[in-house]
């Protein structure tokens, strides 16, 4: 029997020796990955954030804007749920929080809302359940290019100027440190905007050619692209993040255990040690 059990202990500790080799190893590579995505975050957010600024300042400084591009221009039945999640697993409450969130959102709406799926834990979640999945894009999203969104956001704006949804929102986990991640929602359009009377003081007259509709009719798609583009780094950067303190975590909860094995199998062969030199003691006795 005791020799059973120091088998089985034995048993445990290489298996959970194997598992704090497995789960060290994915804490190193995700290390590796997620300063190689904070780099291009960093890089990335640095440069759109000046695009976005600029043509934000374009949105405040006329007020000739197409009205089908303003908040309270038309009213808010459907709405285009862009979520973004990963495509794998093991990396702690990353996708089951942007879950929790759009699934909340869309509980609230009225009408039946249409979803962009970006990864697939949230397309798998949300077909589960009988959604409307308008498209979705199941490559990781860090490999998702710049210019492969526009293939994300195209039909998104195509179905908004042709009336058949109302709202675009964007559902993503946005990067606070190494240790923090918040999920964010994001109204893309239609555009709420509130202008600076410091802008407006400074306003310059400033001529739209061909016309101001062409004009805006090609800043906004790309204002999307880019908004889509940067959620999609910015979640990519996340997860990694997200991985690696849920792989770290469960490299120190191994070693614990294996710390605690240990103490058990060295006091149950100690035991049974113990148990030997009584019996060989009491037989030598019996034999006298």
């Amino acid at each position: 029997m005791a020799s059973g059990n120091l088998r089985d202990i034995k048993r445990r500790i290489k298996s959970v020796n194997s598992t704090e080799h497995i789960t060290n190893a994915m804490k190193l590579v995700s290390t590796a990955k997620l300063r190689k995505a904070k780099n291009t975050f960093e890089k990335t957010r640095e440069y759109f954030h000046y695009i976005t600024e600029s043509i934000e300042e374009i949105f405040n400084n006329t007020t000739d804007i197409p009205r089908k591009y303003l908040s309270g221009s038309r009213e808010i039945k459907t709405t285009c749920y862009i979520i973004i999640t990963s495509c794998r697993g093991l990396c702690g409450g990353f996708n089951s929080n942007v879950i929790k969130v759009a699934a909340k959102e869309i509980a609230q709406d009225q009408e039946k809302p249409v979803i962009v799926a970006v990864g697939t834990k949230g397309r798998d979640y949300f077909k589960k359940r009988s959604h409307n999945i308008y498209s979705e894009y199941s490559a990781p999203p860090e490999s998702i290019s710049f210019l492969e969104t526009k293939e994300i956001s195209k039909p998104i704006i195509e179905l908004y100027d042709n009336g058949e949804i109302d709202e675009v929102v964007i559902i993503y986990t946005s990067f606070v440190s190494t240790m923090e991640q918040q999920v964010k929602t994001v109204t893309l359009l239609p555009f709420s905007i509130e202008h600076d009377p410091e802008v407006m003081k400074t306003e310059k007259m400033v001529d739209y050619e061909p016309s101001v509709e062409e004009v805006f009719n090609y800043l906004v798609p790309k204002y999307v692209e880019i908004m889509i583009y940067g959620a999609i780094v910015e979640s990519a950067t996340c997860e990694h993040a997200a991985r690696r303190i849920a792989m770290e975590s469960a490299t120190d909860n191994a070693r614990d255990m294996l710390s605690d094995l240990s103490l058990f199998y060295n006091r149950a062969r100690q035991a049974s040690i113990t148990r030997e030199i009584c019996e060989i003691v009491a037989g030598s006795e019996a034999q006298k």
